[in-house]
């Protein structure tokens, strides 16, 4: 089977199981077995993913491998270091060490200068790929039809029935209709995606108020409800953003090529 049919495999398996209810999957006959084959197809399109991502260099390395070359060949007798031909001279301080961090700005620097929007684009995507954990990628890919999800913060209430302190952020249900492996660090995961942009939190929607209810039992939310004296629940909604929908259309394993 070739690495693109794999791909698209593993990518119809993860947003079939994402769509369905994984408690009650978990509890159907041969459903150990299947969860089995999903997760192999899985490994084995992540590791074509990894190799495709370690054609994507990181500037900081780079400039690292680079500045030790340099080092080698010119001793320590140079008042500066020049990093390849394309790349700015980044001058060395006092001690005449390479400094790898200016090297490395500037090799992204030199690297715009050369970049097209797609490449460009195409680098973004790799970088924000890289920083995603498994549970996350469950995460959005239960958010890629643009469904969106119940969120809660939990806050403690003043004594005037104001909002105190947040106790809790970004709790949700999604976490579990993605099957993920931590559903503790939903909240953590969710703040993560929304810090890199992939995702929205918007306003309560009247409509998922029985999600809203189920969310209420959940054991992360009963433990942040018991650490405080009273309780308010701030009820809002989680959906992927405009960069987390093109982020994913570019990086859907079961769909075609493409940046959005």
């Amino acid at each position: 089977m070739s690495s693109e049919n794999l791909a698209r495999r593993a990518g119809r398996l993860a947003n079939w199981a994402a769509r369905t209810s994984y408690s009650l999957g978990k509890r159907l006959p041969g459903a150990d077995a299947a969860e089995r084959g999903i997760r192999s197809v899985e490994r084995a399109a992540l590791t074509e993913l990894r190799r495709r991502l370690d054609r994507v260099d990181d500037p900081y390395l780079t400039a690292l491998s680079q500045a030790s070359a340099m080092t080698q060949h010119t001793g320590n007798g140079n008042q500066g270091m020049e990093i390849a031909d394309t790349v700015a001279v980044v001058p060395a301080r006092d001690d005449q060490r390479p400094e790898p961090l200016r090297s490395a700005m500037a090799e992204l620097l030199n690297r715009s200068l050369g970049f097209g929007k797609e490449r460009a684009r195409e680098y973004l995507y790799a970088v924000i790929l890289r920083q995603l954990t498994p549970d996350e990628a469950r995460i959005l890919a239960a958010l890629a039809d643009g469904t969106p999800f119940p969120l809660i913060d939990v806050a403690e209430r003043t004594s005037l029935g104001g909002t105190g302190r947040i106790v809790l952020r970004n709790a949700s249900t999604v976490g579990k209709a993605a099957g993920v492996s931590l559903p503790d660090h939903v909240p953590s995961y969710l703040t993560r995606l929304t810090g890199l942009g992939l995702t929205d939190i918007g306003d309560e929607e009247p409509e998922l108020e029985t999600q809203y209810e189920i969310l209420l039992t959940d054991e992360v939310v009963r433990a942040a409800e018991q650490s405080v004296r009273r309780a308010r629940f701030l009820r809002h909604t989680v959906r992927l953003s405009a960069l987390g929908s093109s982020f994913w259309r570019a990086c859907d394993p079961g769909g075609g090529s493409g940046g959005g």
